[in-house]
């Protein structure tokens, strides 16, 4: 991928490089929340390939909306002569002005303390966030690259209207998750243009935060498939024994998935819980999977319009990374790989590396590298899903989910 510092160069030595300026929005800023580590990594840099990397933009303003015991936003402040904490969005975008005045805008509402819906969702403000920013780029005359961290909102006509928005107004935008951009074993993304008959993911974590996480993984894979992203019709979500059962049925058309890549997904994990914990090789039997998760499984199961299968697996306990098995046409093995997020947020979570990476390069080339579509599919499957367990894991027909897109041959994720 072009480093984004080359599209930064002045066309003439005596010309002066403007370096761009950036707005952060974020819910809190406290340590492993993805508002230290986003804006950290553009505050103080990041290791890329062999070496340090600092972007060539500044942080400039920051508004943050919750203040735990473990902020660190007023740290940054001080330690940052040129960073501002400003008390509304409206002003961390002006500066304290009545006109735009930065040049992109991170938008990372994903920790603090909100309250959830009914159904479980927590109530990011994602959109609250969005329609003050694009409020200010309405009343400036102009707009700005602008990255939504995760799921574009818990509602659909709130993210369908980010999505719009963002057409209407012109500016590039940039969403979702590490999860598409980082590293993987092995280094391989699905062929362009193959056939995929099944999917199946197996991850770590529940609903309405890992879900989108395992889509994500998932979606930019099959994105590639030969006539590109068609869309999903209908998807009915399990949990508990109903997943067991499922499983036990041996195929997608009896109710499950292909116990194939089931297996496949299990064997690229590098945390597979053992059933013998004297014997880390023992491979779990249909009846040991019930002892090893430590929370009810949870399968998203799924169709796409050109006749795709997907099974979307959540198992926290038995695994504690994400990987994928997929059926393409005409080959006897299945391509299976692992998204490799290293240790977590336990360490130094360089995930976040490769998402910068883009997000920097989106800002500085006024191009968003891969489409907003994949996002607004994968933030509308999981709003599907956690409708389908509201409902009493009912199947759910989604046309509005007839979301088409293409993307191109180019791999965006990070390979070194």
């Amino acid at each position: 991928m072009t480093d984004p510092a080359e599209s930064l160069s002045p066309t003439s030595p005596s010309l002066p490089v403007k370096r761009p300026q950036i707005a952060a929005l974020v819910t809190e800023y406290r340590k492993y929340s993805h508002g230290q580590n986003i804006v950290d990594r553009f505050l103080e840099g990041y290791g890329w390939e062999s070496r340090w990397h600092r972007p060539k933009m500044d942080v400039v303003s920051l508004y943050v909306d919750q203040f735990p015991e473990s902020d660190l936003s007023r740290e940054r402040v001080a330690r940052h002569p040129g960073l501002k904490l400003y008390p509304t969005i409206a002003e961390a975008l002006t500066r304290g002005g009545s006109r735009l005045a930065v040049d992109g805008v991170l938008l990372i509402a994903e920790h603090g303390l909100y309250p959830k819906n009914e159904k479980g969702q927590t109530l990011w403000p994602r959109s609250e966030f969005f329609r003050e920013t694009v409020d200010v780029f309405r009343a400036s005359g102009r707009s700005v690259p602008v990255f939504c961290d995760k799921h574009l909102s818990w509602e659909w006509d709130r993210a369908l209207e980010m999505v719009e928005t963002s057409r209407e107004l012109g500016f590039p935008m940039l969403a979702g998750s590490s999860l598409p951009v980082c590293r993987r074993i092995p280094s391989i993304d699905m062929p362009w243009g193959v056939e995929i008959e099944e999917i199946v993911s197996v991850g770590v974590g529940g609903v309405d935060g890992y879900d989108i996480h395992s889509l994500e993984a998932m979606q930019c894979l099959v994105e590639r498939r030969r006539g590109g992203e068609a869309g999903v019709v209908s998807i009915q979500a399990l949990r508990g024994d109903s997943v067991w059962q499922a499983l036990s049925s041996g195929s997608w058309e009896s109710g499950g998935c292909d116990p194939t890549l089931f297996e496949a997904c299990l064997c690229r994990s590098q945390s597979l819980t053992p059933v013998d914990k004297s014997n880390r090789h023992t491979y779990p039997q249909p009846e040991d999977l019930p002892q090893l998760v430590s929370s009810p499984p949870v399968a998203y199961r799924f169709e796409y319009a050109d006749g795709l299968r997907a099974t979307m697996l959540l198992m926290e306990g038995l695994v504690h990374d994400i990987t994928i098995a997929a059926r393409l046409e005409n080959q006897r093995d299945p391509l299976s790989l692992l998204f490799y997020l290293g240790s977590g947020h336990a360490m130094q979570p360089n995930f976040f590396n490769p998402l910068c990476h883009h997000i920097e390069h989106m800002i500085a080339t006024d191009q968003q590298p891969y489409p907003l579509e994949r996002t607004l599919l994968t933030t509308g499957l999981t709003m599907a899903g956690i409708e389908s367990l509201w409902l009493e894991q009912k199947p759910l027909d989604t046309p509005h989910l007839a979301i088409e897109y293409q993307v191109g041959r180019e791999s965006t994720f990070v390979r070194t």
